[in-house]
C-alpha cells in the first residue's frame, strides 16, 4: 500500500511538473541542436514509423550513454540482423550522437515519465525487450514496460554510494521498480553489492564489467589520427585536454602557458565537453594571450598555433590519438562532475593526467594509477610540472602508454558477458 501511494504521489508530481520539464528540454541553448518539431514525442505522440521487426528498445539518455551503447548496438546488429534497434534519448545532443551509429537504427525521444505517454511508446514500438544504459531508472517507465510483459535489462549499471543513499531515501518508490527488473548487469562488484542492499536478488544482479572497455578502434579512426599527426608533426609535444568543463579551461590554458615558457613548440588540443562553450573557450585563450585555431577552420591545413580547439563532434578519438598525452577533464571541479572515461586514451596507448575528482570512474582510475599509467594533478602549476617531466622523458611516456593499454586489455570481455545475459 505504501509503495503504491508513493508511486501515485510521484506520478502526480511528474504531471504537475510537465510544463517545467518541457521548458527545460525544449530550451534552445547556444551551440546545441534543438528538438524542433519533434517535441510532441516527449508526450508520447510519435510520427509514422517504418516497419519494425521484433524491435529491441535501447534507452540512452544523452551523449555519454549513446557512446557507451555503440559497441552493443554493433554487436546486436551483427548477431540479430533481422531485428530492428530503436534508440530513445532524452536530449537533442544524444539524438545527434545516435544518428552517427552505424546500421539501420530508429531514433525517438523518450517520453516524460507519465504512464499514458510511456504506454503510447510501447504500443507504437512493440519492443521484445528494453535495455537501459547505465542507471536511468524511471518508476512509471519500468512499471509500465513490465506490465506489458517486456523484460527489462539495465546494462553497464553503476550505483555510487551517494546514489545508494538517495535511493534509500525513496525506498518505497524503488520497491515499485525492484520486481520489474529482469537483470541488472553491473560494472563492478561494489555496484552489485549496492543494488543488493536496495533489495535486488542475487539472480537479478550480475557483474559483467564495463562495455566501455570493449572499444574497437575502427580503421578510419587510425586514418584520421595519422592525418592529424601529419598536421602537427612540427611540434615537439602535443597534449590533449579532453571533455573540459567550465572552471577547468582557465587552469588548463594557464598550465599550457607555463609549459610554453620551457617548451615553446608545444601544442595544446582542448576539447570542451559541451558544444555551446566552444566560443567561450576560444575567447578565453585569446584573453590569456595565447594564439588559438579552431578545428572547423583548419581541419585540412598544417596547424600553426599554440592552442587547437576541437570544436567538432565525434572526433575525440582522433584528437586523443594524435597527442602524446591526454588530460581527462571533469576532474578539477570538486564533486560537480566526477571525471570522464579514461578508456578511450587507454585503448590508444596514451599516458594520462587527471584531477583528483574522478569518482565516476574510480575503479578504472585507481587501476591506471596503480599500474603507473595515470598521474593526478590539482592546479595549473602541478599540471605544468607533470607535463615538463614527461616532455623530458619520452621513454617514460611510452611506458605509461603501454601500461594504460595493458589495463584496458585486461578489463575487456564485458560485451560478450552482457550479450550472454541479454
Amino acid at each position: 500500500m505504501i509503495n503504491r501511494f508513493a508511486q501515485f504521489v510521484y506520478t502526480l508530481l511528474i504531471i504537475l511538473l510537465v510544463p517545467i520539464g518541457l521548458f527545460v528540454l525544449l530550451r534552445k541553448r547556444k551551440g546545441r541542436p534543438s528538438v524542433g518539431c519533434r517535441w510532441k514525442e516527449y508526450l508520447g505522440v510519435f510520427p509514422a514509423l517504418p516497419s519494425l521487426h521484433n524491435p529491441i528498445w535501447i534507452h540512452a539518455v544523452s551523449v555519454g550513454e549513446v557512446l557507451a551503447a555503440k559497441s552493443l548496438t554493433q554487436e546486436l546488429q551483427r548477431k540479430y540482423p533481422n531485428q530492428t534497434l530503436v534508440i530513445t534519448t532524452t536530449t537533442p545532443t544524444g539524438a545527434e550522437q545516435a544518428k552517427k551509429l552505424s546500421g539501420d537504427i530508429v531514433h525517438l525521444y523518450m517520453p516524460l515519465d507519465i504512464p499514458w505517454a510511456i504506454n503510447k511508446l510501447i504500443r507504437t514500438v512493440k519492443p521484445c525487450k528494453l535495455i537501459v544504459m547505465e542507471t536511468e531508472l524511471w518508476p512509471n517507465t519500468i512499471v509500465q514496460v513490465h506490465k506489458s510483459g517486456i523484460p527489462i535489462y539495465i546494462v553497464n549499471a553503476r550505483l555510487s554510494e551517494k546514489s545508494l543513499k538517495n535511493y534509500q531515501k525513496i525506498q518505497p518508490l524503488f520497491e515499485v521498480m525492484r520486481p520489474c527488473l529482469t537483470k541488472v548487469l553491473c560494472q563492478y562488484d561494489d555496484d552489485a553489492n549496492r543494488f543488493k542492499t536496495l533489495g535486488l536478488s542475487t539472480d537479478q544482479v550480475k557483474v559483467t564489467g564495463s562495455i566501455k572497455f570493449d572499444i574497437k578502434v575502427k580503421p578510419e579512426i587510425y586514418t584520421a589520427i595519422e592525418t592529424l599527426k601529419q598536421q602537427v608533426t612540427h611540434y615537439s609535444w602535443v597534449w590533449v585536454a579532453a571533455s573540459t568543463h567550465q572552471g577547468e579551461d582557465e587552469v588548463i590554458l594557464e598550465a599550457h602557458r607555463k609549459l610554453l615558457d620551457k617548451y615553446p613548440s608545444a601544442l595544446l588540443m582542448i576539447v570542451p565537453r559541451h558544444p555551446e562553450r566552444f566560443d567561450d573557450v576560444y575567447e578565453l585563450a585569446t584573453q590569456l594571450g595565447l594564439t588559438i585555431s579552431k578545428r572547423t577552420e583548419t581541419s585540412s591545413h598544417k596547424i600553426t598555433t599554440q592552442v587547437y580547439l576541437g570544436d567538432t563532434m565525434g572526433e575525440m578519438m582522433a584528437l586523443i590519438g594524435a597527442g602524446d598525452l591526454c588530460f581527462m577533464g571533469g576532474s578539477l571541479i570538486g564533486k560537480k562532475v566526477g571525471g570522464h572515461n579514461f578508456l578511450e586514451p587507454a585503448s590508444l596507448k596514451k599516458p594520462m593526467l587527471s584531477g583528483k575528482s574522478y569518482f565516476n570512474f574510480q575503479v578504472i582510475g585507481d587501476q591506471l594509477i596503480h599500474h603507473g599509467a595515470l598521474r593526478l594533478a590539482e592546479d595549473s602549476n602541478n599540471i605544468a610540472d607533470q607535463l615538463m617531466q614527461l616532455c623530458a622523458n619520452s621513454e617514460l611516456v611510452l611506458d605509461m602508454g603501454e601500461k594504460a593499454h595493458r589495463v584496458f586489455k585486461n578489463n575487456s570481455g564485458s560485451l560478450a558477458k552482457t550479450l550472454h545475459y541479454l
